[in-house]
Order: structure tokens, then C-alpha cells, then sequence
């Protein structure tokens, strides 16, 4: 599953940060949200309310360090997959 988000990454079909994702969910580009297990309780707390509201998938399953490493940056904790395509390729991913 890491290696899908680092495909997508490098297609370009990424947001990356708390505030660029959410600003891309208001706007309706962000189709899944992975968000880091350790991030603070207020970034998980303002992520998780924001994907109710749109109706946006959250999949934390990973911690900083591998997102992080992933994207090729430092200290990311939330990132936004924009293509349908690769978000339904995590989530079948995840099932599994």
C-alpha cells in the first residue's frame, strides 16, 4: 500500500499537510485522506471531522517516519490522494 501512495506521488495526485488537504477536501480534489497514527490529538480531531463531513475515507495506518519517507519530505502527517483511481487502488489495498 506504501508503494501506491508513493506511485501516486510521483504522478502527482497528492496533497501533502494538514491545511493543503483539507482546503483540497473543501473544494472537492481529495478522494482519501492518509493520516499519520501519531499525529497530535487536535490534527486527528480537525481530519477526521472534516472527512465526515465530506464524506472523505481516512486511513491511518502508517506513522510520520514512512510517510515521510514515502513523499520524499520531512514531517508529514496527512496526506490527500486527488485521483479516484489510486484512492480506490488503497482502499482495495486496505481490505485485503
Amino acid at each position: 500500500m506504501i508503494n501506491t501512495i508513493g506511485l501516486a506521488r510521483r504522478a502527482r495526485k497528492v496533497t501533502m499537510g494538514t491545511e493543503i488537504t483539507l482546503n483540497e477536501l473543501r473544494r472537492h480534489k481529495v478522494f482519501l485522506i492518509v493520516l499519520a497514527n501519531d499525529a497530535s490529538e487536535a490534527t486527528i480531531k480537525k481530519v477526521t471531522d472534516k472527512a465526515k463531513t465530506y464524506a472523505c475515507e481516512v486511513i491511518t495506518s502508517y506513522n510520520t517516519e514512512e510517510l515521510s519517507n514515502v513523499v520524499g519530505k520531512q514531517n508529514i502527517k496527512v496526506i490527500g490522494i486527488t485521483d479516484r483511481g489510486f484512492s480506490q487502488l488503497l482502499m482495495n489495498e486496505r481490505r485485503k
